[in-house]
C-alpha cells in the first residue's frame, strides 16, 4: 500500500507543475477532424505518471529482484523518452519501433521473456511481439478522456490481486506503483480532461503492463493457461488494436500512420453514446473479462 499511495500522491502533487511546463514548452494537443477534443490540451501528463511510478519503486524496492527491476525501469525510461520526443515534434514510426525493440531486448537480457514455447528463437520472437504489441496497444487506446488510464487501472488491479494471491512480490509492487500513478492521473484526465498522458505516458504504461504480463506466473498450471491470464486481462487493448489494424488494412491504409476514428470507443459514440458513457462501458468490459 505504501508503494500505491506514494505513486498516487506524487502524481497528484506534480501534475499541476507538469501541466504548466507542457503549456510553456509547447507540448499541446491541437484539435483536429480525427480527434474528439475541441480545445488545445497539454499532453505531457505521462511525465508525472513516469515520475510517480519510478519514485515509488525506487523508495520501496528493497526486496525486489534488482537486475530485473532495473531492466524494466531502463526499458520503460527508453520508451518514455521516445514518447516525449514524439509528443514534442513527432517521431518516425520506424524509429519509434526500433526503440521499443531495443527496450524489449533489455528485458530479455535480464531474463524477462516468454518461456512457454519449446524453441528459444520462438520464445524471443514471442517476447518481442508481446512487448511491442502491448506497448503500442495502450498507445492506440489513448483516444478518449480517461480511456487508456482507466483501462490500465483495471488491468493493474487484476495484476495486483493475482500477484497477492500467489505471493509474487515483484509483480505486485510494479502493479501497485503503476496503479497509484494511473489513479492520480485519472483525477485530471476524466472527461473533460485538463491534461493528456501523451505518448510519454501511454508507451510507458504499455511497456510496464507487458512486463507484468510476462512476470506473472502460476507454475502449477499448464504454461498455455498461465499465458492466457495476461491476454485476458489486457483483452480490450488487444482487441481494439486488432480491430483498428484490420479495419485500416481493408481500406488500404497504413495502420501506423493513418490515425482515425475507427476505435471501439469511437464506434460506441457513433452509435449514440456520449464520450463518458463509451468510456464507462469499456471499463465494465474490462472488469467483465
Amino acid at each position: 500500500m505504501l508503494i500505491l499511495a506514494s505513486a498516487l500522491i506524487i502524481v497528484i502533487g506534480s501534475m499541476p507543475l507538469v501541466r504548466r511546463a507542457a503549456v510553456r514548452w509547447g507540448f499541446m494537443d491541437q484539435p483536429s477532424a480525427r480527434k474528439v477534443h475541441t480545445r488545445p490540451t497539454p499532453r505531457l501528463g505521462g511525465a508525472a505518471i513516469y515520475l510517480g511510478c519510478i519514485a515509488a519503486l525506487l523508495v520501496f524496492s528493497d526486496r525486489f529482484y534488482v537486475s530485473q527491476v532495473v531492466s524494466i525501469l531502463v526499458g520503460a525510461t527508453l520508451v518514455s523518452f521516445l514518447g516525449v520526443w514524439d509528443d514534442r515534434q513527432g517521431l518516425r514510426p520506424l524509429f519509434k519501433l526500433a526503440g521499443q525493440m531495443l527496450a524489449t531486448v533489455i528485458l530479455m537480457i535480464s531474463g524477462i521473456q516468454v518461456g512457454f514455447l519449446h524453441n528459444a528463437a520462438l520464445n524471443l520472437a514471442a517476447t518481442l511481439l508481446w512487448v511491442v504489441g502491448i506497448t503500442n496497444a495502450l498507445n492506440l487506446l489513448d483516444n478518449m478522456d480517461g480511456l487508456s488510464g482507466g483501462v490500465a487501472t483495471v488491468a493493474c488491479i487484476f495484476f495486483l490481486l493475482l500477484a497477492a494471491m500467489s505471493g509474487q512480490y515483484l509483480v505486485g509492487s510494479l502493479a501497485a506503483a503503476l496503479l497509484g500513478a494511473c489513479l492520480g492521473f485519472l483525477y485530471y484526465n476524466l472527461n473533460p480532461a485538463s491534461i493528456f498522458m501523451g505518448d510519454t505516458g501511454s508507451l510507458f504504461i504499455g511497456f510496464v503492463l507487458a512486463a507484468l504480463g510476462i512476470k506473472l506466473r502460476f507454475p502449477d498450471n499448464v504454461a498455455f493457461v498461465t499465458w492466457m491470464i495476461p491476454v485476458v486481462v489486457l483483452g480490450l487493448p488487444i482487441f481494439d488494436t486488432a480491430l483498428v489494424v484490420i479495419s485500416r488494412l481493408r481500406r488500404g491504409l497504413n495502420p501506423l500512420t493513418s490515425p482515425g476514428k475507427d476505435h471501439v470507443s469511437h464506434r460506441l459514440v457513433a452509435m449514440g453514446a456520449s464520450q463518458r458513457e463509451a468510456v464507462l462501458m469499456l471499463y465494465l468490459v474490462c472488469c467483465a473479462l
